[in-house]
């Protein structure tokens, strides 16, 4: 949903930090040796958690409270931003990249919906740049990244409402947008991936088809209501309970932002219990391809795969991959290996899903 081991810039070095002051044994046996020193230098900065800061100072000073991954767009070619307009009205940032014709022809294109991740409370269209690119330039598909509105400014599960006004309306852009209607597919990290899984039951209830759900350490429980970690039924959870990397204590930041305890009971008699825990969906069957991916090193682990088991039980063809020693933000940090691999994983899937070989230029 968001990581904690990244601290607001501006901030000095005050001394050094052993492993041992930051995790627990058990957790560093199982962390990746490289993810370790990234923690320590993070920690070493001295700043405190982003979950520390109220959310007033964190929508007041959005460039101090960007993760590092973040990136501008200004002078990249063949992207462009736009919006669609939700059922409620309300109009949603997005931001459409499109291959380059020189390398995978003049289209029509496979087209991969992103959500991006931040525990329905954080993120934008810079957050998920560099993932977006190398979709759009190593599988040769047109992507489009949904800014879907957030919490507590907008009621959870309007998020869920604008990333189906983004699948329905790019469906029926098709020709302006230039993509196969009919070779769509959608994905996001935490949040997102949550929002990916539920848009992949929609889409099979009213019989739109997808080519591919891509979920990344995706949460599928009722996790954001826990008042604590214990709840939880999966032993990830409480096992990295108390880690460097989205511990318990950011996951109830980010759910105290989307279910206060006043609003709560009107969240749940708003939408079906299956948009807020999607295990709880009733019907299994007749979904499109799943590619799940968790990390070892992350609290969502286990409810992720579960939703894979899910899945594999209703008959439905499903990839589960668990990157060892990595957290919940590995696929945001560009010197780790694992990251590269999943970018590479990524590509393949989205290649074989749309029908995209090599020099497929026309």
């Amino acid at each position: 949903m968001g990581g904690d081991a990244t601290n607001p810039a501006g901030t000095q070095p005050k001394k050094e930090i052993k492993a041992e002051d930051v995790f627990e044994p058990h957790l560093l046996a199982k962390y990746d040796p490289e993810v370790v020193k990234y923690v320590l230098k993070a920690r070493a900065s001295g700043a405190p958690a982003q979950h520390e800061f109220s959310i007033a100072e964190i929508r007041a000073d959005p460039v101090r409270f960007a993760p590092p991954w973040s990136k501008d767009v200004t002078g990249i070619e063949r992207i462009v931003d736009s919006e669609v307009t939700s059922e409620d009205g309300a109009k949603v940032p997005i931001r459409i990249y499109h291959p380059d014709p020189a390398q995978f022809g003049e289209g029509p294109y496979g087209l991969h919906l992103n959500f991006h991740g931040g525990g329905f409370v954080l993120g934008d269209l810079n957050t998920e740049t560099q993932l977006c690119l190398s979709m759009r330039d190593g599988a040769g598909v047109v992507v489009i990244d949904v800014n879907y509105r957030h919490c507590p400014e907008t009621i959870w599960g309007k998020c869920i409402q604008d990333a189906w006004a983004a699948l329905t309306w790019a469906r029926e852009s098709a020709a302006t947008l230039n993509i196969n209607p009919d070779s769509v597919s959608v994905g996001g990290i935490s949040a997102g991936g949550h929002i990916s899984i539920v848009l992949q039951h929609m889409t099979r209830d009213v019989g739109i088809p997808l080519k591919l759900c891509l979920a990344s350490v995706p949460p599928s429980s009722e996790a954001l209501l826990y008042k604590d970690y214990a709840e939880s039924p999966f032993t990830s959870f409480s096992e990295f309970a108390n880690g460097p990397i989205l511990p318990w204590a950011r996951m109830k930041f980010f759910g105290e932002q989307c279910f206060p305890e006043d609003k709560t009971q009107e969240i749940r008699e708003m939408w079906p219990d299956w948009w807020i825990s999607p295990l709880k969906a009733k019907n299994w069957r007749g979904l499109c391809d799943t590619f799940i991916r968790t990390g070892e090193c992350d609290s969502l682990r286990d409810e992720g795969e579960a939703y894979g088991f899910k899945l594999i039980e209703g008959g439905n063809k499903v990839t589960i991959k668990r990157y060892t020693g990595s957290p919940h933000i590995f696929m945001y940090l560009d010197w780790f290996e694992k990251k590269h691999q999943y970018d590479l994983d990524t590509i393949a899937a989205l290649k074989q899903a749309h029908g995209v070989s090599e020099n497929v230029k026309k």
